[in-house]
């Protein structure tokens, strides 16, 4: 029964790593921001299409 005890106890708190950080130029993120923003619409429209296969 003394597993048991130990079966419920929280785990130690694990410290937090640094964040890493990129810096690119303006024009860099302006087009790192519309390639996401192009695959959002892709996604969104792919919604919309039938399935494959489903005809």
């Amino acid at each position: 029964m003394t597993e048991s005890n130990n079966q419920f106890k929280k785990a130690p708190k694990r410290k937090k790593e640094k964040a890493r950080t990129v810096s690119v130029s303006p024009e860099m993120a302006r087009a790192y921001a519309d390639l996401i923003k192009q695959k959002e619409e892709r996604e969104d429209y792919a919604k919309h299409l039938p399935a494959e296969g489903k005809r």
